[in-house]
């Protein structure tokens, strides 16, 4: 992809996360924005609600979702009269003045099947996976654009999706997506950044390590960073740390690739 269109992606994600009328949080917390004001948490009711939309969420990319699917993944003992109290909750929460008998446009009904409207909702780890997309596919060729990108992405997470719901099985596999996206933004963040300024590098390496102690890529920078900067001790320090949590954590030694390095700066004066 050129420069150009790369660019206009980003800035196309950019706009749509200060213009959506919707806008949703699911990393670290749970909140929406209604029109640019925090809608008070209360207002969802009961629980069943939330669980609705956040499961909306959860599986945005799924092509309509039917209603007894829907069903049979949030409540065991839920009923039709559950779902359309719950589904009358969440419009209601949307689009507090949307008139009797209209159709709600945040969420899109066809028969008997539902999905938000992606153009209008704006939501964290969507926009978190347009950006490292855009990073990836810029990463080689424009390493600025790449460095724009992964720098957005890595401002929107604020922790875990959907904290309050990490028992639940249709949440996890959105949460272990969001986990491998960020953890991989931040290495390569980390890698463009490991010559001129390696101790940025560290930071995000090290915020990278703070999601999954067994990173081992995050490690592996961390000792090219500390070398950028003539640090030897600390690079051989965090690679012991390294093999420490891999023995402890899976009972494996580090992949080949952190061997080597550790050889290169056992070779270091």
């Amino acid at each position: 992809m050129t420069q150009e269109a790369l660019t206009q992606q980003l800035e196309s994600h950019k706009t749509f996360g200060l213009e959506a009328p919707i806008k949703f949080q699911t990393m670290g917390q749970f909140a929406l924005w209604r029109d640019g004001e925090k809608v008070n948490t209360k207002d969802w009711g009961r629980d069943t609600t939330l669980q609705l939309i956040q499961y909306l969420i959860s599986y945005r990319h799924k092509h309509a979702l039917h209603k007894e699917h829907i069903m049979d993944h949030l409540w065991e003992e839920g009923d039709d009269r559950d779902f359309k109290v719950a589904l009358h909750g969440v419009n209601k929460v949307l689009e507090p003045n949307r008139a009797s008998r209209t159709d709600a446009i945040y969420v899109q009904r066809q028969g008997v099947t539902y999905q938000l409207n992606l153009d209008l909702v704006w939501i964290d780890v969507q926009a978190l996976e347009n950006f490292i997309i855009i990073g990836n596919e810029a990463l080689s060729e424009h390493p600025k654009i790449a460095q724009e990108a992964y720098k957005q992405a890595i401002e929107l997470y604020q922790g875990e999706y959907l904290p309050n719901r990490i028992f639940e099985d249709w949440s996890s596999e959105e949460r272990e997506k969001t986990q491998v996206l960020i953890l991989g933004a931040l290495v390569n963040m980390a890698e463009l950044l490991v010559k001129e300024n390696p101790m940025e590098s560290v930071r995000l390496a090290q915020q990278a390590i703070g999601i999954d102690k067994t990173w081992e890529d995050a490690y592996r920078i961390q000792m090219e960073a500390y070398i950028v900067k003539g640090n030897r001790p600390q690079a051989l320090k965090t690679n012991q740390k390294c093999a420490d949590i891999l023995d402890e954590e899976y009972g494996i030694p580090p992949l080949p690739a952190t061997k080597a390095l550790l050889k290169e700066i056992e070779t270091l004066a």
